[in-house]
């Protein structure tokens, strides 16, 4: 006789270095506890977290599989196979929630091809609470991650996506590398055109938290300091 298959459980973490029960429902904390088997991007930050949430948890009995940009997507499958034996897997995102701007989407998607039951649970998700915050369009928006680094590149997207949004009435959602976010602000309100919205949610959920919605023309006479701090741009031009 076979045995059932373990769960793919999707674990939100938290966008900063506060509390988890601040910000996670407890329904995390009693997955951690008895899950040892994750999927993780980076070990030491996934460690820690686990740690932080799960502090009786034995660490040498967990067993960790590393997605990032190096691994080879042939792989992936074998970070399933505790599933096909009936174990429960966790998978982890580096910050908010897995398989959201996340490479954990990879492994969900090998899971539906197993038909292994993929269960995610309630977290913070920048991207969500963000637009949920911005008073833009909820009903319509798009994610476009990274913009061009080169500046007449990233010009001519910003004006593109500036343009989509009056088009489809859709709001524009990305992020840019920390230590450029004021570069990135300042090149959203010289390159939009002055009636259009610009939102910044920075520090989502942290006690730093800043989120505001204005013209591009008064984002210019009034700058915030974004260096180093996790945040999410959104455009909408009515």
């Amino acid at each position: 006789m076979t045995n059932s298959k373990g769960n793919l459980v999707l674990i939100p973490t938290t966008l900063g270095d506060n509390d988890p029960l601040e910000v996670l429902p407890i329904t995390v904390k009693n997955t951690i506890d008895n899950i040892n088997i994750f999927i993780v991007e980076n070990e030491k930050t996934a460690r820690r977290f686990i740690k932080k949430i799960s502090p009786q948890k034995s660490q040498p009995a967990l067993q960790l599989f590393i997605l990032n940009k190096y691994t080879e997507a042939s792989d992936l499958p074998s970070f399933l196979e505790p599933c096909l034996n009936a174990a429960n897997v966790g998978l982890l995102s580096e910050a908010g929630c897995p398989g959201v701007a996340d490479p954990g989407a990879d492994v969900v998607k090998i899971a539906h091809q197993k038909n292994i039951k993929v269960v995610p649970l309630v977290g913070p998700s920048s991207i969500l609470m963000a637009i949920m915050s911005s008073g833009m369009n909820g009903q319509s928006f798009a994610f476009n991650g990274y913009l061009p680094i080169d500046k007449s590149e990233r010009r001519l997207e910003i004006k593109r996506l500036e343009r989509l949004s009056f088009e489809h009435n859709q709001s524009q959602l990305f992020i840019e590398t920390p230590y450029r976010n004021n570069k990135m602000l300042e090149d959203l309100s010289l390159s939009l055109e002055n009636n259009t919205d610009i939102c910044v949610a920075c520090d989502i959920t942290l006690s730093t938290e800043f989120i505001k919605t204005q013209t591009a023309n008064q984002w210019k006479k009034n700058m915030v300091d974004l260096h180093k701090r996790p945040t999410i741009f959104i455009i909408h031009k009515s």
